[in-house]
């Protein structure tokens, strides 16, 4: 079912890799979640250049402290580990730019005071929006889709995307019902390790 450029380390859940510091792994971590990353701090109201800094500081605090990451069972785990982080940098960048205009006076400096993002408005639980999940997803995708021979991943999309019934894609793909069934099981298994809610080799 492999595509001939698949490797031991494509298999491995991206979280393992990533712990492992294998540098393509971090890439993709950072190709994979950078966006939402972004996405979260622009829904806050930063601009450009202050998300920039926030996103690398994620990245930077994640890449000390992955290995301590447990997934306990359900999907999203890691994605809201992920805003726990972003949060808690989003609250100190917070803490540090209103020092910095402790002690500037003026209108200019009131303004910018109330500028800022206020902790108690971020909110405790992760604020992905429907289209940024609807991203996150085609990115992780993406990224798997060259692990698998195009006609497993076509019986995987007919059915897992596009809700076709697994004897009509049987029939038109040639392929008997267990493998298309077990296409849609592993690709999608492989694609919740993509996504760091396993940490399971497929």
């Amino acid at each position: 079912m492999k595509s001939s450029n698949s490797t031991n380390a494509t298999r491995a859940s991206l979280l393992v890799r990533a712990m492992e510091r294998d540098q393509m792994a971090w890439r993709q971590m950072v190709d994979l979640y950078g966006p939402l990353v972004a996405q979260w701090c622009r829904g806050c109201g930063l601009d450009s250049a202050t998300i920039a800094d926030i996103v690398q500081e994620v990245f930077i605090s994640l890449s000390k402290s992955i290995a301590s990451f447990r997934s306990p069972p359900g999907t999203g785990a890691f994605r809201a580990w992920l805003w726990k982080m972003t949060r808690n940098k989003l609250i100190d960048w917070k803490r540090r730019s209103q020092k910095q205009l402790k002690g500037t006076s003026g209108s200019d400096a009131v303004h910018r005071m109330e500028d800022l993002v206020d902790p108690m408005s971020i909110p405790e639980d992760e604020p992905s929006s429907a289209d940024a999940l609807s991203e996150l997803t085609s990115r992780a995708l993406q990224q798997i889709k060259a692990e698998f021979q195009p006609q497993t991943w076509a019986a995987f999309w007919r059915s897992a995307v596009d809700g076709m019934p697994s004897h009509i894609i049987a029939e038109e793909l040639g392929m008997s019902l267990a493998s298309v069934r077990q296409a849609r099981s592993r690709i999608l298994r492989r694609f919740r390790a993509q996504l760091g809610d396993s940490k399971n080799d497929v």
